[in-house]
């Protein structure tokens, strides 16, 4: 007869076995950010989290099956027990500077198996960050299950349905287990919406508008501006949905935000900047903006009110600062502190406009004016992208004829036939010998419009003569205007030729700069902002929309979109808008928005042969191309093992349907649109995609800097016209001509707004994510991660490469007269203003 004592332990250890089964536990690891670390160090939300601790409310997980069903829950999956994040206020463990991590411990039961999603409910009163989720000793689990979420999770009561993250598994539509299918199918239409109301920050909707926010008719006049998209006459790629109200003025208009509240522009939550990105940038909108900056600015320096006096005093920007003007100070103080305007202006109040030296005059503050360097800044400048090939001679207009009359170039074999090295037209057409960077036909449309204000510019047509060494030389520079009795007479041209003879070496320079004033406005309006950002935003909408987070594709594309809908829609509030930054400082003004140098060869390395072998942009950027078309090609080979597999992917169908009848929608009728049919299309689409948001748009941003902060060498604006002779313009060409260059290109405020614009642009901050890398544990499939290591092998090796070919002395383009080295497709970079580096995306 067992003794009560025995009984006692014998219940006791059968209770603990049972209990041990009934009560298994697996922990996790939390990873968050807090509101109260971020940049305004929000102390009331960190005692309100206090309070919600004390009542009980807390943040609770709860695990979702991925193996099995629940016919009692609406979406069809298996539901573990809520758990709690535990130590709420208490937990000190950092993982980096702002990072938290918190421990949860959920209550294991055998019927949801391996979890392939959660739900997490936040009864707090402040928002968080939440990075990751990691579980640890999952039974049927091959290792640790990882929850990478990177998104904000406002208070429950912002959303009328469950905050859901899924694994770092990866899911084809058919292939996604059937408990996880109404949860993915519900989150895709969470992000799209009900196209209703005006959105507010928790929200997550990702929906299209037309650039219709650009003006602001409540103002007046002056601000009204064009539509842009849903037209024939202005297509345009869609951008964000904000919905705010419509003006009073117009109602087919979108009301504007304040400048002080204009950081606050709606766009999804988790697609806004970080706080150092957001810092940063609210520096640059106090610096940098029109409305603050240019009325205190006006006739405040030097003899000669709006303008430089000498070379020198250009220089001084750098050297010594400029001048802070009277009373300046104390209306910045009224838009930030101090501390904020001592790191903007780098100054104890006394020489406020202090700018780095640009690199195009760190070793020569001259060699920027030689032929040699404007002609090779056009394949490894800022704007290497529009140089081409000349076909034919003289170079002809694509413009209307019955709209526009005779637009033809007046460039004879006369005006360059004894600088051709020997060779007639012919031959050196015939030997792809003749270049030319033309900028007749995009700006002749607008020139009656852009020279009835304080602009006086042309259209211009540049032409090169490749020679010996492989260097371009420029051939002759015409320029164009509107006939004066009307478009429909033609355009009258001028024809200018180098010359080192006095007054008519002065006007080559001025017709240089004439030309390099329409580089600069194509560069920053086309190149830049409608060729990068404009045309990726709806990608980075339609991803969200049609393409699950758990994807292949949009795993894939996802780092490539980091912050882009952020900085478009603040360049909407402060850069392209009526009256905005880019329309004070670059020439075609109010009218600013509405604006071949390979061969095929199945020999060369890449399918294509450079017509000219030391073209530093070209060169460098088909090795780049050609390292994301590999790493594509094998992260898509493996979802995608037939055409068919393409073709039956419902989100990846209804994801370029979109793209095609929505994003991009007033090019849908476009012949080249490929089919989203084939594996081939797919990874040539998704190589295009990346190659647009890392590599092109490195190439046209982060050299702005470096070569434009030198304003002369890349001037923006030109006020007046080509000195005629017998007039005092061109009297003071003999005898001033550093004087009456700089009275015809920008003038002094409008390049201190200019420099310091592109100065932000330029730079990369410390947060940056370059090409090549990306979060750990972004899936958890081997050979894509593997593919990725060697895509970041391949980028360090043409890195190397890079630095090998800025060595070699026979490639002259690589460095120049001003012996500044082509780094801007260098993949990796440090902070600040370094002339090289990819990031992923368009963060800047």
């Amino acid at each position: 007869m067992m003794s009560w004592l025995g009984k006692l332990l014998n219940a006791l250890c059968g209770g603990k076995e049972n209990n041990e089964k009934m009560k298994k536990e697996i922990k996790g690891t939390v990873v968050l950010m807090k509101k109260n670390v971020l940049e305004f160090n929000d102390f009331l939300a960190s005692i309100a989290d206090g309070l919600h601790e004390l009542r009980g409310n807390r943040v609770t997980l709860q695990l979702i099956s991925s193996v099995n069903g629940d016919s009692e829950n609406t979406y069809g999956a298996k539901l573990g027990k809520p758990a709690n994040l535990e130590n709420w206020i208490t937990t000190l463990t950092f993982v980096k500077a702002g990072d938290k991590e918190y421990k949860v411990t959920f209550e294991w039961d055998e019927d949801v198996g391996v979890p392939g999603a959660f739900i997490i409910k936040n009864n707090r009163g402040n928002e968080f960050f939440l990075k990751t989720l990691t579980l640890d000793h999952v039974p049927g689990a091959q290792g640790p299950v990882h929850f990478v979420c990177n998104s904000w999770v406002y208070p429950s009561d912002k959303y009328n349905y469950d905050r859901v993250f899924f694994s770092n598994k990866t899911y084809l539509p058919s292939e996604t287990p059937e408990p996880l299918r109404k949860y993915r199918e519900q989150e895709l239409m969470n992000l799209r919406g009900d196209g209703e109301g005006e959105l507010q920050e928790w929200d997550r909707v990702y929906d299209y508008a037309h650039y219709n926010d650009l003006g602001d008719p409540d103002y007046g006049q002056q601000y009204v501006r064009q539509t842009l998209g849903g037209s024939s006459d202005f297509p345009y790629p869609r951008r964000g949905r904000t919905s705010r109200a419509p003006t009073n003025t117009d109602p087919t208009c979108e009301s504007r935000l304040s400048l002080l509240t204009s950081i606050n522009v709606y766009v999804p939550r988790d697609e806004r900047f970080g706080h150092v990105k957001m810092s940063n940038f609210i520096a640059y909108v106090l610096k940098s903006s029109a409305q603050v900056i240019k009325p205190a600015l006006n006739s405040k320096f030097g003899k000669t009110p709006g303008e430089f006096d000498s070379f020198q005093d250009v220089l001084n920007m750098y050297e010594g600062g400029l001048p802070m003007p009277s009373g300046l100070m104390e209306v910045m103080r009224k838009f930030a502190p101090f501390e904020m305007l001592k790191e903007m202006f780098r100054t104890d109040g006394e020489r406020a406009f202090r700018f780095p030296m640009p690199h195009v005059i760190k070793a020569d503050s001259s060699a920027w004016r030689t032929d040699e360097e404007f002609a090779r800044e056009m394949l490894a400048g800022v704007n290497p992208l529009i140089i081409r090939l000349l076909r034919e001679f003289p170079p002809a207009s694509k413009l209307d004829p019955k709209v526009y009359g005779d637009q033809n170039s007046k460039i004879t074999e006369a005006h360059i036939k004894n600088n051709l090295d020997g060779l007639c037209v012919s031959e050196a057409l015939k030997s792809n010998r003749l270049f030319i960077l033309d900028h007749h036909d995009t700006f002749i449309p607008y020139l009656r419009r852009i020279n009835t204000t304080a602009t006086k510019t042309y259209a211009s047509r540049t032409l090169l003569f490749l020679k010996n060494d492989g260097t371009l030389k420029p051939l002759a520079i015409e320029l164009s205007l509107p006939h004066p009795d009307g478009d429909q007479y033609g355009a009258v041209s001028k024809v200018y030729t180098p010359t080192e003879e006095d007054v008519k070496s002065t006007i080559w320079e001025l017709a240089k700069a004439y030309a390099a004033v329409n580089d600069s406005g194509y560069h920053q309006l086309i190149s830049h902002w409608l060729n990068t950002h404009a045309v990726i935003e709806p990608f980075v909408i339609a991803t969200n929309r049609q393409l699950s987070a758990v994807h292949p594709i949009h795993k894939l594309l996802e780092p490539h979109f980091r912050d882009t809908m952020n900085i478009n829609a603040l360049a909407r509030q402060t850069l392209i808008n009526g009256e905005g930054i880019l329309e004070s400082t670059v020439f075609p003004g109010k009218f600013a928005m509405e604006l071949g140098m390979a061969v095929e060869d199945p020999n060369s390395p890449h399918g294509l042969r450079l017509v000219i072998e030391d073209y530093p942009f070209a060169v460098d950027g088909l090795e780049i191309w050609s390292a994301i078309k590999t790493w594509v090609e094998e992260y898509c080979c493996f979802y995608y093992k037939s055409n068919d597999i393409v073709q039956k992917d419902t989100e990846l169908q209804a994801w370029w349907k979109e793209l095609r009848e929505l994003g991009h929608g007033d090019k849908k009728e476009e012949p080249w649109w490929p089919t989203m049919q084939t594996l081939q299309y797919l990874t040539e689409t998704c190589t295009t995609v990346i190659w647009i948001a890392s590599a092109l748009h490195a190439a046209v941003n982060f050299g702005q800097y470096p070569y434009a902060g030198y304003l002369p060498n890349r001037p923006t604006v030109s006020r007046r016209f080509m000195p005629e002779e017998d007039t005092p313009e061109y009297e003071e060409l003999k005898t001033d001509p550093d004087m009456a260059f700089l009275k015809t290109i920008t003038a002094q405020v409008q390049t201190l707004l200019g420099v310091s614009l592109i100065e932000i642009l330029s730079r990369h901050t410390s947060d940056e994510v370059y090409l090549g890398q990306r979060d750990s544990e972004w899936t958890a499939d081997v050979e894509p991660i593997k593919a990725f290591e060697r895509f970041g092998e391949r980028l360090a090796q043409i890195e190397k490469n890079i630095m090998s070919r800025n060595d070699d002395k026979k490639l002259k383009n690589r460095v120049g007269p001003v012996k500044f080295p082509y780094t801007l497709l260098c993949p990796s970079s440090e902070e600040g203003l370094t002339a090289k580096g990819i990031p992923n995306s368009i963060s800047i």
